[in-house]
């Protein structure tokens, strides 16, 4: 089986590139790296926490 390829998508809010990308096509985690330095590597966090976060942030802006 060939591991799955990484499928990267911005924000639809995002209107520079001062932001992270996401690649939440594996249902076991998820990945989040920094659009200015790609090669820098990502971090990888449960769907859940990833979750959490989105949330948390989400009531941040209010």
């Amino acid at each position: 089986m060939q591991p799955m390829t990484a499928n990267w998508r911005t924000s639809s809010y995002t209107e520079t590139q001062n932001c992270v990308e996401v690649a939440d096509h594996d249902p076991t985690t998820v990945m989040v790296r920094d659009t200015k330095a790609r090669g820098r590597g990502m971090i990888e966090v449960q769907p859940a926490t990833w979750t959490a976060f989105v949330e948390h942030a989400k009531q941040r802006e209010h």
